[in-house]
């Protein structure tokens, strides 16, 4: 049985890396995502501060997952955009995730329009086949990021996606939370849905829906044990990210990650048991 392994999106601690990694040591988290720093978003950094984060990683012994430049959120009707961002900011990103050692890089699946037709599905299918391409030539995988008002939205429409792609440098970040609300339960409809394709995990939770009301794990509509459960029976990934989502930023990471690891005591325990 593997056990999972805790990460943590450094900006959730804080946008100073000195003190994400710090406070991540003492809860014993090593495993980092890079989204935004002190001087701006990956990969738009001062170098110097790139420097920084670079030897605080090499000598505290820490890893880099994944980077999130926040790319591909637009609609479909803004092409040019859209091209801009995976003419220059995907190469950036790729070259500084190969930097940092990351394997992944957090992308989204394009905002929906009001009445938008059917037919646009091929268009996103079309550009994002090139920036799997792009990734690809890397050695680098696109990891696409499902989000309320999206074509990715659930994990059936994000499977739906990276199916008519067919690339191995395209897969799912799943984020259950980001699922709420959607026409099915993240768990178990969207995460057997799109678990196929699952190369990274983020972990949140919400009252009201992903981007409206987040709340510590456990305190919210998400069936975290259910879902952390299907994760170690299925060893679909070796971590899952905390993205903590709510104030006060340190407190609610720390409570996050404490969560988690009684719920898999609990499930470590029962799966020993029934064993």
């Amino acid at each position: 049985m593997r056990r999972l392994e805790f990460g943590i999106v450094s900006d959730e601690i804080s946008p100073d890396f000195d003190e994400a990694a710090r406070y991540g040591g003492e809860w014993g988290i090593s495993i980092f995502e890079l989204r935004v720093l002190r001087t701006g978003r990956i990969p738009a950094v001062d170098q110097a501060e790139l420097r920084e984060v670079q030897a605080l990683v090499k000598d505290n012994g820490l890893k880099i997952t994944a980077l999130s430049p926040g790319i591909f959120k637009l609609p479909l009707s803004q092409m040019a955009k859209l091209e801009e961002e995976l003419a220059t900011t995907l190469p950036k990103t790729l070259a500084l995730a190969r930097e940092f050692g990351a394997s992944l890089v957090i992308a989204f699946g394009f905002q929906r329009e009001q009445n938008e037709k059917p037919e646009m599905f091929s268009r996103a299918v079309d550009f994002m086949s090139r920036a799997a391409e792009r990734a690809g030539k890397e050695g680098i995988k696109i990891i696409i990021e499902n989000e309320p008002g999206f074509w990715c939205d659930s994990g059936a429409n994000t499977a739906k996606l990276i199916q008519a792609v067919n690339s191995s440098y395209l897969r799912a970040n799943w984020d259950p939370c980001n699922g709420y609300g959607t026409a099915e339960r993240p768990f178990p409809e969207g995460y057997d849905a799109v678990k196929q394709y699952i190369a990274n995990v983020h972990v949140k939770d919400t009252k009201e829906g992903s981007l409206i009301r987040c709340v510590p794990v456990g305190e919210g509509a998400l069936n975290w044990k259910g879902q952390l459960a299907a994760l170690v029976r299925d060893e679909l990934v070796h971590h899952v990210t905390i993205e903590t989502h709510c104030l006060p930023l340190v407190e609610n990471s720390k409570q996050n990650v404490e969560t988690l690891k009684n719920y898999l005591a609990d499930i470590y325990l029962q799966q020993e048991t029934a064993s």
